[in-house]
């Protein structure tokens, strides 16, 4: 049997401005990780995957800290006074407040060393001319057209003084299974957090559901029934909100509508949390999957919004009954690489500027997306120029569209009170040359992210959107 011990610090005695200073300390954007799989599956790309051994000892404590701890137990010394000795730390240890910046600063320095640069984009993407990698904290993905150049990069790194453990193909990642699939494709699931999701709420032996939510939106219930505690309601979300916002964004409006809750959940709230664990039961073994289409320059944005959509149901007193939803996905290739669901912190006083809204949040992150994309793209030799990178805006709205394209605006007495937002994402559309189309609602697949669908309704978007 191994036992093992590890010397740690006691980083909760510490003091900001005298025993460290600056403690964040960046992990790669889940946005990133997508689109290298989505490429992987497109290029054919090698993929490997590290982890640095005792990575909190790596880096050198900084030079304008100074950080004593004291002689672990059955290690001390003591001076001729009888005064117990300390010792003066050179490197960073567990525990310590500034390890996770330092060790990812030492990392960064490393990596520049072997001809990795950083990222512009995500400051834990690292990309030379043969291999691309992401770091999150001490684990590495490793990307190159031949398995030989990770090899060499993963020699020079230890030649730095990494002690860096090279594992097999990259068959996971932060609790996420690769299953790659003999066609192709790519496949990533959760199952053990679904499982363990499942005997949380105790419905091993329950009734499935074919949709994670009902058509009514969840509401606050403030006068009704307490919920029974049967299980850690803020335990589950918690697990449900790491599960949808990695592997299943068919969940994703069902899980936001009850964590809106999770410091006084109420007996309907359990119910649709159990109904969310009855329908994971149903896919248990379904995960997002990765079969992208041929056009690598095609990005795609699905913005939606709801307006309004609990005034009705909920208390006419409670402001959030007048908050609109934003619901939106972003692809490329036909895959999904970021979406969202969540209430909007402004109150819309009509369905167009809802829209604009969900509109202009969409663009925010659709903005950085295409630089990425066009970064990584460069750096695999598929070149990508502003002015042929095929990105399209799906929009169901006719007035958000005629608002957002026409330059000079249309504007009217009722919108030009959000003139600022709107000038904003319309300039940016039209210098990056932006295509804005018009969808059916039928198509839209921001609709699974702004309301509960009918059965044949879901199953339709979650085929187009997830590949099952």
């Amino acid at each position: 049997k191994k036992f093992k011990a590890r010397f740690c610090a006691r980083g909760d005695q510490q003091l900001q401005g005298i025993d460290f200073f600056e403690t964040y300390a960046p992990v790669v954007q889940w946005t990133t990780i997508r689109l290298m799989l989505i490429l992987e599956v497109l290029l054919g790309l090698k993929s490997k995957q590290g982890d640095v051994t005792a990575a909190f000892l790596h880096a050198d404590i900084p030079e304008d800290e100074n950080v004593y701890v004291r002689m672990p137990r059955g290690f001390e010394e003591y001076d001729n006074s009888g005064h117990q000795k300390v010792l003066k730390l050179k490197k960073t240890l567990y525990g310590l407040r500034q390890s996770p910046r330092a060790f990812w600063k030492y990392m960064t320095q490393k990596m520049e060393e072997c001809g990795c640069k950083q990222s512009e984009f995500d400051p834990c993407l690292f990309i030379s001319d043969k291999v691309i990698c992401i770091i999150y904290v001490d684990d590495i993905l490793f990307w190159a057209k031949d398995d030989q150049h990770i090899v060499d990069l993963a020699i020079q790194l230890r030649g730095k003084g990494v002690m860096l453990e090279q594992e097999d193909d990259a068959a996971g990642f932060l609790g996420v299974t690769l299953e790659r699939h003999e066609s192709g494709l790519l496949e990533m699931k959760q199952t053990g957090l679904i499982d363990r999701v499942i005997d949380a709420l105790g419905l091993e032996d329950s009734n499935d559901k074919f949709t994670p939510s009902e058509g009514a939106p969840l509401v606050k219930n403030a006068d009704g029934d307490p919920a029974s505690g049967h299980f850690s309601y803020s335990s589950v979300v918690g697990m449900l909100l790491y599960l949808s916002g990695h592997s299943r964004p068919d969940i994703a409006y069902a899980v936001n509508c009850c964590a809106r809750y999770m410091f006084c959940p109420k007996s309907n709230h359990e119910k649709a949390i159990k109904r969310i664990g009855r329908y994971l039961k149903l896919t248990r073994d379904r995960g997002l999957v990765l079969n992208p289409s041929a056009d690598k320059s095609k990005l795609d944005c699905y913005p939606d919004a709801d307006f309004a959509g609990m005034y009705g149901h909920e208390i006419a007193a409670d402001p959030a009954c007048a908050k609109s939803r934003t619901g939106f996905v972003i692809t490329f290739a036909d895959c999904p690489v970021l979406w969202v669901s969540k209430l909007q912190t402004e109150t819309a006083l009509s369905t167009m500027e809802a829209e604009i809204i969900a509109l202009a949040h969409s663009c925010r992150e659709l903005f950085p997306i295409m630089d990425m994309t066009k970064s990584l793209s460069e750096a695999l030799s598929l070149p990508i120029e502003g002015t042929t990178m095929n990105v399209s805006i799906h929009e169901d709205n006719a007035g958000a569209l005629v608002l957002a394209e026409k330059l000079p605006p249309e504007y009217t007495p009722r919108s030009k009170y959000y003139a600022v937002k709107t000038h904003w994402f319309r300039e940016e559309i039209h210098k990056r040359g932006i295509t804005l189309v018009k969808i059916d609602t039928v198509e839209q697949l921001g609709d699974m992210f702004t309301k509960g669908l009918p059965k044949a309704t879901f199953e339709y978007l979650r085929k187009k959107l997830m590949g099952w």
